[in-house]
Parts: C-alpha cells; sequence; structure tokens
C-alpha cells in the first residue's frame, strides 16, 4: 500500500540517519538483518512520541515483507517514513518505506501483534493509541493470513547448523528478530547479481528460539526462488521466501 495523502494531524513518522559501515555487506549493500534493526529502531522512537505509547511496549512481530527495488549503499543518507496500512484492535500492518539520497529504495511492511506483558496474549491498544493509524488507512477489520507454509518433507533440502549467540538475545530471552535475516543473507551471499536485482523477501514468525536452543536451517532453491525454514530441536520457528521482484515502476 503506497504512502497515503495524509492530513497534518497523522502524518507518517519519519526519521533520517547515514547507512554505517556494520549495516551493509563486502560490496557495500545493506543487508536484510540491518533493515530489520532498522524497522525495529524506527519503531521504538515512534512509541516515544506516540500517545499512549508508554502503554504498548510489547509486541510480536508476526511477519516481516522487504521489497528492496533499488539497493541501498554504505553511506547513504536515507529517509524512514512510517505509518499504518491496516489494523484491528489488537493488531496491525506496519508500513516502513526506506528512501535513500542515492537512489536506493526499499519498502517494507510488517504484521505486529500487540501483547498484554503479563498474560503473554493479545492486547487491545487504546483508542488514543490507535486514532492515527485509523485516519491513514481504511482497513481497519485486519485479519491474519499466513504467506509462507512449513517444508512437508516433498522436497530435498540442504540443512544447515546455525549457532546462536549471547548476544542474539533481546531482553525478552528470545533471538532478536533481526537475527533471523542473517542466515538469508547466508544463503544470498553466494549469488550477488540476485540480490542486485529488485526482490521481495519474507519472513514469517511461528514459534521463538530461546537461549539454549539447537537451531537448524532447512533451504532449497525452486529456479531463482529460495525457501528456508529455521527450525529447533522442538519446533519450526520461522519460514522464509526471497524471490525476484517484477515492477513496472522502479
Amino acid at each position: 500500500m503506497p504512502l497515503p495523502a495524509l492530513g497534518p494531524d497523522t502524518p507518517a513518522f519519519e526519521r533520517t540517519w547515514t547507512v554505517r559501515l556494520g549495516d551493509t555487506d563486502t560490496k557495500d549493500r545493506l543487508r536484510l538483518d540491518a533493515v530489520a534493526r532498522y524497522l525495529q529502531d524506527i519503531a521504538f522512537d515512534h512509541l516515544d512520541v506516540s500517545d499512549d505509547g508508554h502503554l504498548h511496549g510489547a509486541w510480536i512481530v508476526r511477519r516481516t515483507v522487504v521489497d528492496v527495488l533499488r539497493p541501498i549503499v554504505f553511506r547513504e543518507n536515507v529517509t524512514l517514513r512510517r505509518w499504518s496500512s491496516g489494523l484491528s484492535n489488537r493488531w496491525c500492518n506496519i508500513r516502513v518505506q526506506i528512501v535513500g539520497d542515492r537512489g536506493g529504495l526499499v519498502e517494507t511492511e510488517a504484521f505486529f501483534i500487540h501483547i498484554d506483558p503479563t498474560t503473554g496474549g493479545p492486547s487491545r491498544m487504546t483508542d488514543r493509541f490507535m486514532a492515527p493509524m485509523l485516519e491513514q488507512t481504511t482497513v481497519h477489520r485486519l485479519r491474519w493470513k499466513a504467506h509462507l507454509s512449513p517444508f512437508d518433507g516433498s522436497r530435498e533440502t540442504r540443512r544447515t547448523a546455525f549457532p546462536t549467540r549471547s548476544t542474539d538475545f533481546d531482553r525478552l530471552g528470545h533471538v532478536n528478530n533481526a537475527i533471523y535475516w542473517q542466515p538469508v543473507e547466508d544463503e544470498l551471499a553466494g549469488d550477488p547479481a540476485f540480490v542486485e536485482r529488485p526482490h521481495r523477501a519474507i519472513v514469517e514468525h511461528v514459534g521463538a528460539v530461546l537461549q539454549g536452543d539447537d537451531v537448524t536451517v532447512q533451504s532449497y532453491r525452486d529456479g531463482d526462488t529460495l525457501y528456508m525454514q529455521i527450525e529447533t530441536e522442538k519446533a519450526t520457528s520461522a519460514l522464509v521466501r526471497v524471490e525476484p521482484l517484477v515492477t513496472a515502476n522502479l
């Protein structure tokens, strides 16, 4: 969903910063895990200035979609614009557009579930918190629908270990969302021509990775499309699809 024509009382939230060395790969491209971290950073900045933001500090990211239309590079100054593209009273779709001053362009959308930090279950957002989002979109009865499916065993896959480190875990004791994009980058590292072209990457979370879990990654390619399944010994944690993106407006 494109940036809507927003009124003066409901503007898209903006932040601008420079792409740093730790955000990029050996070819100076802004990595997908860095994009995921940017989405977290602007989300927390947005909470700090939102009405009732202090009452909405706990969220689960159910899915993140990243469309890389034109790669963003090292030292490019980027402007991030954040707004809602759909919501119910317990969850929302949030769009973040990342525009670079050298022509880079990344479009993203994430499905967030607001969580009660005590019960761990979905929790209703306050009316004051939802008011700007209701003005930004006409989608007010948002429903969850999975985009990706777990592997069914019909494909031969490559299985690799993904050892976690103490620095991968956040204050909730879970692997931070940005970390799930690191094995995606590992898979794409051998195909630099692919990441230079427009592409879409989706990570859909279906479970958590906790400290002490042994993590493995299954993957296979179907033509130019990469499929991945990140799992522990107990359950699947995330599903991934990366595919070429065909668009007429680049």
